[in-house]
């Protein structure tokens, strides 16, 4: 599942190719929503809310979507409207195009309902304005269950949004917490949410996720992705084992390295 900066930088390429734009091409396709013609309206902006897309337009409607697992956007030049089996969605105005792939949510709103969407959602890391009191509050949230294990409470999107499972290894591996170690025993919680931060906020601009700081390929991560390879730290076997019920699927795995992350007592 794309995690908050790859939403964050769909956003913004939605923003540059539709906002102040009027959308010559509406089409859904979707059964739903079949009949819903945009078409004629002013694209007023496109943000991302962790994980989710708002896509504001003209008449106090929203485009919510969702990427889920495999969904992604395509920007290209205005052109005829491509018919492939994947496509939910066409926006598109006389210069561009942004064609919706495979997206998991497709939604007509109200503008002011979308927190009927969205409002469920902790503190977005890559809110324009995080700070301290949104970070308070995204620690607050995540203490709100100490028993629960670390590495499932950084995937709720309830206590603060944007991390999928690449950002949960990497900043458990970084603050050397096991995904294991319950909530109310991590050392430093408001380190391991303001790294979290940091992380998104540094990649939100380019494609992958680099956390090493080498952007080489096959050296991006510390530990996530390379199991059963040795720790660039301290030469220990990285090790990978289902997380939180659903065990084999990419977005329920924990990587982790049993010396610089020990398990919990």
């Amino acid at each position: 599942m794309p995690e908050g900066d790859v939403v964050w930088l769909t956003a913004r390429r939605l923003r540059e190719a539709l906002a102040g734009r009027v959308l010559t091409c509406s089409d859904f396709r979707v059964p739903r929503l079949a009949t819903a013609d945009l078409r004629g309206r002013t694209v007023l902006d496109a943000v991302s809310r962790g994980k989710h897309l708002l896509t504001r337009v003209e008449g106090g409607l929203t485009v919510h979507t969702h990427l889920m697992m495999e969904g992604h956007w395509q920007i290209r030049r205005a052109g005829p409207v491509p018919r492939y089996h994947a496509i939910r969605l066409v926006l598109a105005n006389a210069e561009w195009q942004a064609v919706g792939y495979s997206l998991g949510v497709v939604e007509l709103l109200r503008t002011a309902e979308e927190d009927g969407a969205v409002g469920h959602l902790g503190p977005d890391l890559l809110d324009p304005s995080w700070g301290a009191e949104t970070a308070a509050e995204a620690v607050a949230r995540l203490a709100e269950r100490p028993e629960r294990a670390v590495g499932d409470a950084l995937l709720d999107q309830t206590r603060l949004a944007g991390i999928g499972n690449v950002y949960k290894a990497e900043v458990l591996f970084l603050r050397g917490v096991n995904p294991w170690t319950r909530v109310g025993d991590v050392p430093d919680l408001p380190a391991l949410v303001e790294l979290s931060h940091r992380l998104l906020d540094a990649n939100k601009e380019r494609h992958g996720h680099i956390t090493t700081g080498d952007r080489g390929r096959g050296r991006e991560h510390w530990v996530y992705g390379r199991a059963g390879r040795p720790c660039r730290r301290c030469g220990t076997r990285i090790e990978r084992a289902g997380q939180g019920g659903r065990a084999g699927q990419g977005e329920r795995t924990a990587f982790w390295c049993p010396r610089c992350q020990p398990a919990p007592r």
